[in-house]
């Protein structure tokens, strides 16, 4: 398939728990890719291949598959809704053209659909929305849209309305075509009559679908002027219309359903086809100079024009290192040599395959719009671009979230050891938000990650996939140290002891930085005094000790240093020795600049219903939460809080405790605030007695 016109990538995308990976399934099936469904809450669901999804029930890795409907090729990629795994999230929306966001028709848009949701309007991916689960108690179809209204600033374009609510739901309203699509209770799909509207909708349905015809009509004023004499539009016409605002993410056309009862989700694959673009009508990806700044050229997607494709993941399963790719422009085909523009090097097309979850068929040739996997590249990494050696280029590259979080482990034996190393540094090339690092000093690994779940899951990757025993310590939290006093002063290196000696000296003054600003030098020195020369060698002497604070080692933020004046010697003066002064000068100085302890603030939304609201927030403020917000929803209420993160360690258990399993919680690194003094002090102690203990 080589049309343009009949490809859509699209991704699943949705809160915890809101049935993205069982509406997966149900396109799969429909789709005839698979002839049995299988069920997240079994462990057997397609996309969900790792055994930690299965035991969970929880997507963790997003998965790709491909299937046809209505001859239109889809591309899906699965993702997972945990807030530990949005970088899987951010990275699919980054190589998608489209997306599905599936809502809870119980609870609505939900903490992390919102995250997800920002990612995708970052990236301008256009969205059709998926009620999900209006068979369950408390589903509101309705309510759900206001919501999308309200809390995404999202603009709603309802296409059909539920017939009956939870249990008698039976089917749904098409407002266009005037008619109602009603399921059987046999739970295949494929069971449904094609009706009348029923009696007591036909005023609601005229009304939704009035409004429907005039917002899509904007689109195209002199539809919208005849429309107003009275005269009906086309079907044609509303369609194309409602792809127009689609793509330009002008509204998001509405559907809803039960993918677990097979309602619903056939005109979702329709709508799929009617308003999302296919790769050319798509936002364009930018492609950037090698600094990563824009140049204000787009990768425009055609078979016809050289390659340009984007590594968007790394898996290693048991045929080897995949790497999954997206092609915005060209075509690979098997043999081919590639330039990795990153690294400058290039690298032979040996295999490639299409992915459907955990299996592959082999293919020999893929082209623009494809989404592939090529097995054995060596030097690739998430975010590389690929291109055609001749015409060499960059795609925008991928941002990625520090850690926050972080436990040590040992092996418990020496084989261990060396398995543990291998093991880790294929870890860390599928997920750049997974970092490793080894303390120089115990000699212990630290794995860091974005939460918990997150690194609880890659603990047991190790343990089962890779069959190592480990012994795992405390998580420990990412402290960082800063200054809260301007100071101004002087440091002479001087060296003399046969031949020619070292001499360096800098009148500076360190000062605090802007929030979130890191480290900055700059340098005010007039007439020679110190040569510009060494400006860089004193730079870089202030830089590398930034790395250690003066309070307990952690990396120190947000200081700014200025260079005035000093004092050079026409012989002993070098660049070392001006790298040894600003390496002695941090040392003298930041201890007199009231340094102070910062602690990573967590944004935390927590889900409770009504009677347990006092307890949760109570438990917050003895958390040292700042409560910022609560909502009420129909089932329960939303309290927005910022917390430090030492303080939200094993808060999944006591919330359950308290909420009698019923509460549920979201939490992403929002900024650094400075500890309170009791804190910090006990921190500071700890971190003195385990390096007095090495």
């Amino acid at each position: 398939m080589t049309d343009l016109a009949k490809y859509r990538n699209i991704g699943i995308f949705a809160h915890v728990d809101a049935g993205k990976t069982t509406t997966t399934e149900r396109i799969l099936k429909l789709t005839g890719k698979i002839h049995k469904t299988g069920e997240v809450h079994d462990g057997a669901a397609t996309t969900d291949f790792m055994e930690q999804e299965q035991e969970r029930g929880i997507t963790i890795q997003s998965a790709a598959t491909t299937c046809f409907w209505k001859d239109h090729r889809f591309n899906i990629i699965d993702t997972p809704g945990h807030v530990d795994f949005t970088i899987e999230v951010y990275r699919s929306l980054k190589v998608l053209d489209g997306g599905v966001g599936v809502f809870c028709g119980s609870g609505g848009v939900e903490p992390q659909s919102e995250t997800n949701w920002r990612y995708a309007n970052e990236s301008e991916v256009a969205r059709v929305i998926f009620v999900n689960k209006l068979d369950r108690m408390g589903a509101d179809f309705y309510r759900v849209v206001e919501q999308v209204k309200k809390v995404l600033g999202a603009r709603p374009l309802v296409m059909v309305l539920p017939i009956g609510i939870e249990d008698e739901f039976k089917g749904v309203v098409d407002l266009l075509s005037r008619k109602a699509y009603i399921w059987d209770d046999s739970g295949l799909p494929e069971n449904y009559t094609v009706e009348d509207i029923p009696a007591d909708m036909v005023d609601d349905a005229e009304m939704y679908r009035q409004e429907l015809i005039e917002t899509a009509l904007e689109q195209d004023d002199d539809l919208l002027m005849a429309y107003m004499d009275g005269e009906e539009p086309s079907m044609e016409d509303i369609k194309r219309c409602i792809r127009q605002g689609t793509i330009k993410l002008d509204w998001f056309p509405t559907y809803c359903g039960s993918a677990f009862k097979n309602k619903g989700i056939q005109l979702v694959l329709d709508a799929v086809v009617d308003y999302l673009p296919d790769p050319t009508e798509a936002t364009k990806q930018p492609l950037t100079d090698e600094e990563g700044n824009e140049t204000g050229e787009y990768a425009i997607v055609t078979p016809d024009a050289p390659l340009k494709a984007l590594a968007f993941k790394i898996m290693d399963d048991r045929f080897g290192a995949l790497t999954f790719v997206r092609i915005y422009a060209g075509k690979i085909n098997k043999g081919d040599t590639i330039l990795n523009s990153f690294t400058g090097k290039t690298e032979r097309v040996g295999r490639m395959v299409e992915m459907h979850a955990n299996d592959r068929n082999e293919i020999d040739k893929a082209t623009a719009g494809d989404i592939i996997a090529i097995v054995g590249m060596k030097a690739v990494q998430t975010g590389h671009t690929l291109c055609d050696p001749k015409h060499p280029c960059t795609l925008e590259a991928m941002v990625f979230p520090d850690p926050v979080i972080s436990i040590a482990v040992a092996p418990k034996d020496k084989a261990g050891v060396e398995k543990m190393g291998i093991a880790i540094g294929k870890m860390v090339a599928e997920d750049p938000s997974f970092r490793v690092e080894t303390d120089e000093d115990s000699g212990e690994t630290i794995l860091k990650g974005m939460g918990e779940l997150h690194l609880d899951v890659k603990v047991d990757i190790l343990k089962r996939t890779h069959g190592i025993e480990l012994t795992v310590g405390q998580p420990q939290v990412a402290y960082r140290e800063s200054i809260s006093r301007e100071v101004e002063d002087t440091y002479t290196h001087k060296k003399q002891s046969g031949g020619s000696g070292q001499y360096g000296k800098i009148d500076y003054r360190i000062k605090p930085g802007e929030p979130g600003s890191g480290y900055k030098f700059t340098s005010s020195v007039v007439g020679g005094n110190v040569p510009k020369e060494f400006f860089p060698a004193i730079e870089k002497g202030f830089k590398t000790m930034m790395d250690t604070g003066p309070l307990a080692g952690f990396p120190v933020l947000d200081v700014e240093v200025e260079l005035f004046d000093g004092g050079f010697h026409a012989v002993d003066s070098s660049a070392i020795a001006f790298e040894i002064a600003a390496k002695g000068a941090f040392r003298q100085t930041m201890p007199k600049a009231a340094p102070q302890l910062l602690e990573p603030i967590m944004k935390v939304d927590v889900y409770t219903p009504d009677d347990h609201v006092g307890d949760v927030i109570g438990d917050l403020n003895r958390r040292r939460g700042m409560i910022k917000d609560q909502e009420k929803g129909v089932t329960g209420v939303r309290i927005k809080a910022d917390v430090p993160l030492s303080e939200m360690f094993g808060y999944i258990g006591s919330l359950r405790t308290m909420t009698s399993g019923r509460g549920q919680f979201s939490m992403e690194f929002s900024h650094y605030l400075p500890c309170p003094q009791n804190v910090a002090e006990e921190v500071i102690a700890k971190e003195k007695e385990k390096k007095a203990n090495k």
